[in-house]
């Protein structure tokens, strides 16, 4: 199967699709931070030059102007646009011809504002003893079932002080639920 996976400099969900057998590649503004097959530049230029036809998309779209943890500056980001082009970004996502789309994202105004996810995740579902509630709006994908529910359920990312890297620490997904996604969305 041939995976991208969009917005993700981290290389977790790219990694676990590729140990599964898969061809993966990431893309993001940013550098990747492991080795491995990775576009860094502009995701829409990366999809004009490519290609490769992909059967699945797993999606990061940006939260900075979507996620109702930021709601104080909601009237600012409304104001300057960041937040409209934001959610166009993540509908033009949506609208993608791939036939397996996941885009994930926090609690955020894609809910209201494009439509509810079709399933709410938790990292301790997935052998992190924390909580994230995490969104997933799906195409052509089955939910993810809990791989390793554990107890401990601390909220470690909502607690994280400022910092320089606070923000990518934050964005970063769990091994346990991109190892839930290559598992089970790899054998479709």
């Amino acid at each position: 199967m041939n995976v991208l996976v969009a917005c993700e400099f981290s290389g977790v969900v790219r990694d676990a699709f590729v140990r599964a057998g898969h061809y993966a590649i990431s893309c993001d503004l940013l550098a990747s931070e492991t080795y491995g097959h990775h576009f860094q530049g502009d995701f829409k230029q990366f999809l004009l030059e490519c290609h490769t036809q992909f059967d699945i998309l797993i999606a990061h779209p940006p939260c900075t102007h979507l996620s109702v943890s930021g709601a104080r500056h909601f009237a600012r980001k409304r104001e300057s646009g960041e937040q409209q082009e934001a959610l166009d970004f993540v509908r033009w996502l949506m609208d993608l011809s791939i036939p397996k789309i996941c885009i994930e994202n926090p609690i955020s105004i894609i809910s209201s504002q494009i439509r509810k996810p079709e399933q709410i995740i938790q990292p301790w579902q997935f052998g992190h003893g924390e909580t994230k509630a995490t969104c997933l709006w799906l195409k052509g994908l089955p939910k993810l079932t809990s791989t390793n529910i554990v107890p401990g359920r601390e909220a470690r990312i909502h607690k994280m002080p400022p910092s320089k890297t606070r923000a990518k620490d934050r964005s970063r997904t769990y091994q346990g639920i991109a190892d839930g996604m290559a598992t089970q969305w790899g054998n479709l």
